[in-house]
């Protein structure tokens, strides 16, 4: 099922969303792998007051669904499991974790649970929540072929990963300052592709669980050059672990902001890896619009200032977004030095 040219939510858009509509619509989220969608929906319940009865996909067969049957007056009766139908009838929240990798049998012992919140002859009670959750096809997950006819009984809700609401939870949940430096200096760290083969790649939640191993490791007196990359390229890309690692090593706390280096372009690191990484928070700061604040003369001033390889690293693809800001003298020496045409 692909997510190409449909509407996405953030964490916390699909957080009001539950909140508003989980206790009449049943709700399915998707998204890459290591988003968060299971903590906003455990997120979401606490805030309302509800427990949280979990099934995973993978894990249940169609009888957990639909309960055993057992004779009663010469018919039979299916009784369904305690974790959906409790003995006290108070709502929950019932969350049906790695949706779509269940099998098509347990899929369709779904089908009146979501459009009907029953089952069998039980109906849950009123209020309760039904919010499903799991990844996408192209997430290359443990993921099956949804029918048409269930998807028709669900909200779909596309998710994706936002840097400012993940930053501002990091922030409240203890994540390392240099981990939100980083997110923040190189907002494309958070949240890449999920590659053709099975190694790390960085996610929110991956970022989240290097925070906590390199707390443990410090805790324990062992974190060095050596456990910090073997903990990053165990958790995270290989590019950004590379990056993160440099920059964690050469103290990102005293990285300037991006309004001294532009006025001042003799204080740029010498690092390479730092180096490296302030030039990319300039290209980010490009594509967000952040230099359109700078005149002319100043942005070229800096381009000038620089030699030549680190200015090339800027233009390089970004040629039309520089030159919509008025740098034409950077740019037209910087096709002189690549022509050889003379002034």
């Amino acid at each position: 099922m692909s997510t190409i040219n449909e509407e996405t939510v953030t964490l916390n858009e699909a957080k009001a969303l539950i909140r508003e509509l989980a206790s009449k619509e049943s709700l399915l989220l998707l998204s890459a792998p290591g988003v968060g969608k299971s903590d906003i929906v455990r997120q979401a319940a606490a805030e309302a007051g509800l427990p949280v009865r979990s099934l995973l996909g993978t894990q249940i067969a169609p009888e957990d669904v639909s309960g055993i049957p057992r004779i009663i007056n010469e018919r039979s009766v299916f009784c369904p499991p305690r974790i959906l139908l409790p003995e006290e009838p108070e709502p929950f929240c019932l969350f049906l974790d790695e949706f779509p990798a269940a099998s098509p049998d347990v899929q369709k012992a779904l089908y009146a649970l979501l459009l009907e919140r029953r089952l069998g002859e039980h109906t849950l009670p009123e209020g309760t929540w039904v919010v499903a959750a799991g990844n996408r096809q192209e997430d290359r997950a443990l993921v099956r072929q949804m029918s048409s006819a269930l998807v028709n009984r669900t909200f779909l809700l596309h998710i994706r990963a936002d840097v400012k609401e993940w930053l501002t939870w990091a922030g409240q949940n203890n994540v390392r300052r240099e981990i939100i430096a980083f997110v923040a200096f190189m907002p494309e760290v958070l949240m890449r592709p999920v590659p053709a083969s099975p190694v790390p790649f960085s996610t929110p939640r991956a970022w989240a669980s290097l925070s906590q191993a390199l707390d443990l490791v410090e805790k324990g007196g062992i974190l060095d050059r050596t456990t910090r990359r073997a903990l990053a390229f165990g958790r995270v890309s290989p590019e950004d672990a590379a990056v993160f690692c440099a920059v964690a090593e050469e103290n990102i706390d005293n990285v300037l902001s991006l309004e001294e280096y532009i006025n001042q372009p003799e204080l740029l690191p010498e690092d390479p890896a730092t180096l490296w990484f302030v030039l990319c928070r300039i290209k980010n700061a490009l594509a967000n619009g952040v230099l359109n604040a700078y005149p002319p003369e100043r942005l070229n001033a800096f381009l000038m200032a620089l030699p030549r390889e680190h200015r090339f690293a800027l233009l390089t693809g970004k040629v039309y977004q520089w030159g919509e800001l008025g740098v034409e003298e950077a740019l037209f020496e910087s096709l002189r030095e690549v022509t050889g045409l003379p002034d």
